[in-house]
């Protein structure tokens, strides 16, 4: 019976060492994945009342903290974040949110097609209450094109 050099015995007891390296390239995969559905989903969550806002040239609102909003829908009924509530509960639900801060950024969204003087019950409501940080968000008009309409 002939062996091959270098070969090993039936009964050898020599095997290689486990290897400690960890293969980051699928962790790396998952995270690029969750990176794309996040950056596709998060601007879908900001919204939560379908609102038709009006169209205006303003300039954008900017901040650092996270304002609360509080929008009125076209049947008239009042939300605020995804919660709806009544304008009687708004101004106690608001104090204990901000921890009666008075100051903290309030946004209100009301459809296009709602009366005036509902938008002006709840600033009036909030500003009787000492919010002073209300401000009306719309939609950013888009510009004409220079073609004429016939």
């Amino acid at each position: 019976m002939a062996m091959g050099v270098g070969s090993r015995k039936a009964g050898s007891k020599h095997r290689r060492a486990p290897m400690s390296d960890i293969n980051v390239t699928p962790l790396v995969d998952v995270m690029l994945v969750l990176l794309i559905v996040f950056m596709v989903t998060a601007p879908l969550l900001t919204v939560g009342v379908p609102v038709d806002l009006p169209k205006t040239n303003a300039n954008r609102i900017v901040g650092q903290d996270e304002p609360l909003v509080i929008s009125v829908n076209k049947r008239g009924g009042l939300f605020l974040q995804d919660t709806e509530i009544k304008l009687d509960q708004l101004v106690p639900r608001l104090t204990a949110i901000t921890q009666n801060r008075k100051g903290a950024r309030i946004f209100i969204r009301g459809d296009k097609n709602i009366a005036y003087g509902q938008i002006m019950t709840v600033m009036g409501a909030l500003n009787q209450a000492g919010f002073n940080r209300v401000a009306l968000i719309t939609q950013l008009q888009r510009k004409s094109s220079s073609r004429g309409t016939r």
